[in-house]
């Protein structure tokens, strides 16, 4: 049996964050269960808030998301707080291109919980690029999303979804731990966290 500890491999980051990843009105539009995530990510801003656990917000632009425009939008569903740190990216790893890193580090983060959209993309890229920065990483199972994409051959949405969270909980590397949790399991403090 692997071990459930936490155990990041970046020193003196013992604080965990949340991040909220592209749920904007063009990435989540049409996507599996999006109202159920959406409320389900909503009940973890609040728990972070109310834990004083920094919640990161992370929102794309591309030239189909350009900045400023609707699409490009936070959902409504969703209000950030001036003082919750923003990310903008143009990849599809949250780290690559961007100030997370530093964002993190002044929070003294460790340990990141991940929610958003979408699964197969965003959000895949971000939890494989913390872990291998040396994270330990909680993919929240009831609170990230896809679209449909089986017309070009991809699995349905609830399979992606699904694999996602089977495949990430057995993830493992050497002084991290990645794990998979629905949201009334999700805590923030390091002594609950197995």
């Amino acid at each position: 049996m692997r071990p459930e500890v936490p155990m990041t491999t970046l020193p003196d980051r013992t604080s965990a964050a949340l991040m909220v990843i592209d749920v904007q009105n063009g990435v989540v539009s049409g996507t599996h269960n999006r109202d159920e995530v959406i409320a389900n990510i909503a009940t973890l801003i609040e728990k972070a808030r109310a834990e004083d656990v920094p919640v990161v917000w992370v929102q794309h632009s591309s030239d189909e998301l350009v900045r400023g425009s609707e699409n490009w939008q936070y959902v409504s569903e969703l209000a950030r707080r001036d003082s919750e740190p923003l990310i903008h990216k143009r990849h599809g790893d949250s780290f690559e291109g961007t100030d997370l890193e530093a964002v993190l580090a002044e929070h003294r983060v460790g340990r990141l919980i991940v929610t958003g959209a979408q699964s197969d993309a965003c959000v895949r890229s971000t939890i494989h690029g913390a872990f291998v920065r040396g994270y330990d990483v909680t993919l929240v199972g009831d609170a990230h999303t896809t679209e449909d994409l089986s017309q070009w051959g991809a699995p349905a949405p609830e399979q992606v979804i699904a694999h996602t969270n089977l495949y990430w909980r057995w993830q493992t590397a050497p002084g991290r731990v990645a794990r998979t949790v629905d949201t009334g399991e999700v805590t923030f403090a390091a002594a609950d966290a197995t």
